[in-house]
């Protein structure tokens, strides 16, 4: 019985997504003639996440957007540079997804700094904890067997949003109102996907055991 979604609807569409794709294979092998370690990649990523936090914190949300954008690419990178290098691993995998989940938290903790005296930080709260949830739906629903790539706001979609609104936001001179829609924007549509996530392996469950009652009771 085909359980897993074709194609899960995300908020960005497919060909957005995937049509730079292509230029950042043939820029891996790049890294690959130098030999450079994929999990060095993963912490440039890590690096220029936390660069975009104080860059946020210094309110320059111009180049925090840039950074955003650089932290995206090396997460692309790392994993082509390890697929071509044929240094795919367990280890590799965790630590990769480990690096992006604190480079993600420095740049919510840099809009946090940001807006630390208004009312727009308790947007951030919602927005940093969606985006753990999503993280964690899916580590947890990959735990119990299941694979879980679905959900409207993802990685990808989030690094974009925020990178648009700090650059479009500052070429416009609307940053913090930018800012705000796309925070609110994130929060709202991460924890619809979280939500999604957690169903998704309920529908996955009954349908491979029809007659089971399916119960919220677990191990945590």
């Amino acid at each position: 019985m085909e359980t897993q979604p074709k194609e899960s609807l995300r908020i960005l569409p497919k060909k957005l997504r995937t049509l730079p794709l292509p230029y950042f294979d043939r820029l891996s092998y790049f890294f690959v003639n130098l030999n450079i370690n994929p999990n060095l990649l993963s912490v440039i990523g890590l690096i220029t996440g936390l660069v975009a936090g104080l860059l946020f914190f210094l309110k320059k949300p111009f180049w925090a957007g840039i950074a955003i954008i650089i932290c995206g690419i090396f997460d692309i990178l790392d994993g082509k540079v390890a697929v071509h290098t044929n240094k795919k691993s367990l280890y590799g995998s965790i630590f990769d997804s480990s690096l992006d989940r604190y480079s993600e938290f420095f740049i919510y903790l840099g809009l946090a700094v940001h807006f630390r005296k208004s009312w727009p930080l308790w947007i951030i709260f919602f927005t940093s904890l969606g985006s753990i949830m999503v993280s964690y739906t899916k580590a947890r629903a990959e735990g119990l067997g299941i694979e879980c790539q679905i959900g409207l706001m993802q990685r990808a979609e989030r690094m974009i949003f925020l990178s648009a609104g700090a650059i479009l936001g500052s070429l416009f001179k609307i940053s913090n109102p930018s800012l705000i829609v796309v925070l609110t924007i994130i929060a709202l549509f991460s924890n619809i996907t979280a939500i999604q996530r957690i169903l998704y392996v309920r529908k996955v469950e009954k349908l491979k055991n029809p007659k089971k009652e399916v119960s919220s009771y677990g191990q945590n």
